[in-house]
């Protein structure tokens, strides 16, 4: 049997410093050139995509979505679904991210006709109830986070390597490799790279890392960041597979690239996150050319293109009972979810998200509503509060910032549940009842949020 290898480029148009006017020509310059190439090669990729980021694709670059519908239907793409709202769901609790799991798979059924079996999530953040609600949505597998996973579970791991989990760091990202020298001689550990997770609800889990991900990330971006004098060359890719493949049991898989798809065309936020500077979303041709060649070389290689969701029948599984290990609130990249909880606009908006989904628990329990999801109106405030707690309005943390526009697209969703709140009050003929909530209060606390948040200076918008 053929090594297998997985390519999961994952989208988020809700990025950071993405402009939305240009979150159409994002989709086109990136995830369509990913289709184009899946399609030319004959190959297999996987490609996850937020609910939203699918809804904007829908309007602002229908062909593209097009491209994609047509991939998953001729079984080139395996959709990959994650929360209808890119947001950290240790952050958000479990009711919110369970439902908005459900509206992602939802809105990718509506716009592809497939309803996906394998889920992402965001950021890879983790908590104990993630494989629970991703389980109860309906899925299968899981992509996960293989860093978070030895660093909480091989014991001496994190004092070997000297890395920490702390919620005031951006990331650990250039540190990881010191994992791969720690673990390179322990086959035992190993094997967990190299096939499904099944856990004890039946969830099965795979794991990507930046071991693999970061050298190929490097090599796209033709960039150095700041760690070596020369670019990242195709033989140092080459030699990172081979040496991964060599480590393989007769039966595995690789995933060496699960990573943002904007870096497939773009440069996304690479300036930013690396450097520092207020360069957003250039184009990139020559990455893509770069990600081009990587697929020729694992073809070369003599890997096969396979599916998250083929795993466990490929390569059986590994039944796994230390997931529980791994430490509530951390994340992909060597980071925390409770980072994204920890910076000011999270101090700002998050109680106020809070306050609103608690009046709607209170007001749909006092009318007879037992599933918010079963009443139109209770379920678009459920929608409307996801939709403030989008994690791109909330990162990153000083000296850089989120965009205006990513803030202000936070407080127009609050702005929309505060007024949906008033609806349903009125149709459930409770609009006296003001001890369970006052939309005309909360109007002028999210007037005085705005206030706030609009008063802040933004990374990048002085820039000459």
């Amino acid at each position: 049997m053929k090594p297998g290898i997985i390519f999961m480029p994952h989208a988020n148009l809700q990025y950071s410093q993405l402009p939305p006017q240009r979150r159409g020509w994002v989709a086109r310059e990136t995830y369509g050139r990913i289709f184009d190439l899946a399609e030319m090669l004959d190959i297999r990729l996987a490609f996850e995509a937020s609910g939203e980021t699918l809804e904007i694709m829908a309007s602002e670059a229908p062909e593209t979505l097009e491209k994609l519908a047509a991939g998953v239907n001729a079984g080139r793409i395996e959709p990959v679904a994650s929360p209808q709202t890119h947001i950290m769901i240790p952050n958000v609790g479990r009711e919110l991210g369970l439902n908005s799991l459900l509206d992602g798979l939802d809105t990718w059924e509506r716009f592809t006709g497939v309803r996906p079996v394998t889920g992402w999530n965001p950021e890879c953040g983790w908590t104990y109830y993630v494989p629970e609600i991703f389980r109860e949505a309906g899925f299968e597998m899981l992509v996960a986070d293989a860093d978070s996973y030895l660093l909480s579970t091989v014991n001496g791991l994190r004092e070997a390597t000297g890395l920490t989990f702390d919620v005031r760091g951006h990331s650990n990202k250039n540190a990881l490799f010191k994992i791969e020298d720690e673990i390179a001689g322990r086959p035992e550990v190993l094997q967990a790279l190299f096939k499904p997770h099944r856990l004890e609800n039946g969830l099965k889990i795979i794991l990507r890392s930046d071991m693999l991900c970061n050298i190929i990330l490097w090599y796209l971006m033709g960039a150095t960041e700041g760690n070596r004098r020369t670019p990242v060359a195709i033989e140092e890719v080459k030699e990172l597979l081979i040496r991964w493949q060599d480590r393989m049991p007769d039966k595995g898989f690789l995933m060496p690239y699960a990573e943002d798809a904007e870096y497939i065309g773009t440069t996304a936020y690479f300036f930013v996150k690396q450097y520092g500077l207020a360069r957003f979303f250039e184009p990139a041709p020559e990455s893509a050319e770069r990600f081009e060649e990587v697929l020729h070389l694992a073809l070369n290689l003599g890997f096969e293109f396979i599916l998250p969701r083929e795993t466990p029948d490929r390569y059986g599984v590994l039944e796994t009972r230390d997931f529980g290990q791994v430490e509530s609130g951390c994340a992909w990249h060597g980071g925390t979810a409770r980072a994204w909880a920890n910076t000011e606009y999270s101090r700002i908006l998050d109680p106020v998200c809070r306050t609103i989904y608690e009046a709607l628990q209170a007001v749909a329990s006092e009318a007879g509503i037992g599933d918010l999801r079963s009443n139109a109106t209770s379920k678009g405030v459920l929608q409307s509060i996801t939709t403030a707690y989008v994690s791109d309005s909330r990162w990153p943390p000083a000296p850089t910032s989120p965009g205006r526009f990513n803030v202000e697209e936070a407080l127009s969703a609050l702005e929309q549940a505060n007024e949906s709140m008033s609806r349903l009050m009125a149709e459930c003929g409770l609009a006296d009842q003001k001890a369970l909530y006052s939309p005309e209060l909360m109007a002028t606390q999210i007037a005085a949020v705005r206030d706030e948040l609009m008063s802040l200076n933004y990374f990048g918008e002085n820039k000459e």
